[in-house]
């Protein structure tokens, strides 16, 4: 990940440059006038101001834009301002958004199969129902974001979801694990501080090593799930499915299982940390 986007940027060595940034919106004002609206916007329209930008190193500029119900597939938005940009139900399949800016941006519906996420920035942004299946997401900023009702099967997502609303999601087979072979700057793993995942489904979903301290697993779906050497201090797991969940020195000091169900299958729950500080029925 961070390979493929050190050479991307030392391909536009200017690209979030303060001058550059100007130059690049005012290009995107030549393409696409001030007072475009979501029904004047086009495809063919961003892509062009994208490779406007590419041309000019510069960074492309979409903030407040509306491109909502947009297909976007396979578009180059690396680096990107997008903040508070709309791009309800818009299609952004294998889209590169790596390092973009989309603090408040609205994602609600969006389809982002397969798309790239890495280091990209979207605190408070609205996830709502949106399809991310497959992406990839290191290192990314999710906290506060609303991802309730999401498709995350298979997504990658070591990533900041501290906050975040995760209610109904469906993480099954997510990677939320440190991965200890690509650690070149310390350790990089999820953190879901106070994140809520009532009724989420994670069957499957490997967290190991992650933060999850006073998360909210509230009958959430954990069958299967590696929380292996996780942090789960203060963490609800109220009427959670813990059927073959792996808690291998996972700390869940004052951590709640009441009403849980397969608490008796959880593989390894002897050796988890402050076992005796748990609330158990």
């Amino acid at each position: 990940m961070w390979v493929t986007l050190d050479r991307r940027n030392s391909e536009r060595p200017k690209a979030l440059r303060g001058l550059a940034g100007t130059a690049a919106a005012l290009a995107i004002s030549f393409i696409l006038p001030l007072t475009a609206s979501a029904a004047e916007m086009s495809a063919e329209a961003v892509a062009t101001a994208l490779e406007a930008a590419t041309r000019d190193e510069s960074q492309p500029d979409f903030s407040g834009r509306d491109l909502s119900g947009l297909d976007l597939s396979g578009l180059d938005f690396l680096g990107a301002n997008m903040r508070g940009t709309k791009l309800s139900e818009a299609t952004l399949k294998g889209a590169d958004l790596g390092g973009a800016e989309l603090q408040g941006a609205d994602l609600t519906g969006a389809d982002l199969s397969g798309a790239n996420l890495d280091v990209a920035i979207l605190r408070g942004a609205t996830l709502a129902g949106a399809i991310l299946r497959d992406v990839s997401a290191v290192s990314a900023v999710l906290a506060e974001t609303d991802l309730s009702n999401a498709d995350l099967r298979g997504a990658r997502l070591v990533s900041n979801l501290n906050r975040a609303n995760l209610r109904g999601a469906n993480l099954a087979g997510a990677i939320l694990a440190a991965d200890m072979k690509n650690q070149p700057m310390g350790l990089i793993r999820v953190s879901m501080v106070k994140a809520d995942l009532t009724g989420a489904n994670l069957e499957n979903a490997n967290l190991a090593m992650g933060v999850l301290e006073f998360a909210d697993f509230t009958d959430a779906n954990l069958t299967g799930a590696n929380l292996m050497r996780a942090e789960a201090a203060g963490a609800r797991f109220t009427g959670t499915k813990l059927a073959g969940a792996v808690f291998r020195k996972t700390d869940i000091q004052d951590a709640r299982f009441n009403g849980a169900t397969g608490v008796e299958s959880i593989v390894d729950l002897d050796l988890a940390k402050n076992r005796a500080q748990a609330l158990f029925d």
